[in-house]
């Protein structure tokens, strides 16, 4: 079964979706050693696991062992189970990204399509949220029809703005970055054109997403 499935899927990479060579990775023990390692740490048989996926004990013992591999169809299920991404799983490895320090000026933005949840990373790697994988937002200069007037209220940024707040259309969020923090203020169709936001040392940029148009960038 082993030769079988890399086989097909050496033939057939569009198909499913796979690179080659993270495909060719699973040739070697780093997929099995990762599988085994995940399922100790969650304190899982492979018994359990095995009743889990709807397979045998043996198919688990030989994934682990390196003497086999998991059908194309489970490597998605056995991603989420054991919250990791199937590229991770594919190469065999979770060895952490390299640290940037916190920089704020790396700070990108996603949104889930399904759920709305908004998530930020100033770092590399991947972000997946209802089994999609996301894509940072690119954001942009801010143009006429997202304008926002920005004042000073005592210790806060007072932001007015006269985009739409309809349900299929609004801000998502807004985002003051400065060097070292990020305040977010979540937005909700139908509340009104205005938020307060505390100031922060340094200036920043101020970010607004729009349900329809994406990210855009104001200068502080």
């Amino acid at each position: 079964m082993w030769h079988h499935i890399n086989e097909t899927l050496l033939a057939n990479p569009g198909r499913f979706g796979y690179p080659v060579r993270e495909v060719r990775n699973m040739e070697g023990n780093e997929t099995g050693a990762l599988l085994r390692r995940l399922r100790l740490e969650a304190d899982m048989t492979q018994r359990e696991l095995a009743e889990v996926l709807c397979v045998s004990p043996q198919a688990v013992s030989k994934w682990e062992t390196g003497a086999g591999c998991p059908d194309v169809g489970l490597l998605t299920a056995l991603a989420e189970r054991f919250g990791v991404s199937v590229e991770r799983l594919l190469a065999g490895d979770l060895e952490p990204n390299e640290s940037d320090g916190g920089n704020m000026r790396r700070l990108k933005f996603y949104v889930c399509p399904d759920c709305g949840n908004i998530l930020t990373a100033t770092g590399g790697g991947e972000l997946h949220c209802c089994g999609r994988k996301l894509e940072p937002l690119a954001a942009r200069p801010v143009d006429q029809a997202h304008a926002v007037k920005v004042e000073e209220v005592e210790e806060d940024w007072y932001v007015t703005f006269s985009h739409p707040m309809e349900k299929d259309h609004f801000f998502r969020f807004a985002a003051y970055v400065a060097t070292e923090r990020v305040l977010l203020v979540r937005l909700y169709p139908e509340q009104g054109g205005e938020f307060r936001i505390p100031q922060l040392r340094g200036g920043g940029k101020l970010y607004l997403c729009c349900s329809r148009d994406g990210l855009f960038e104001v200068k502080m």
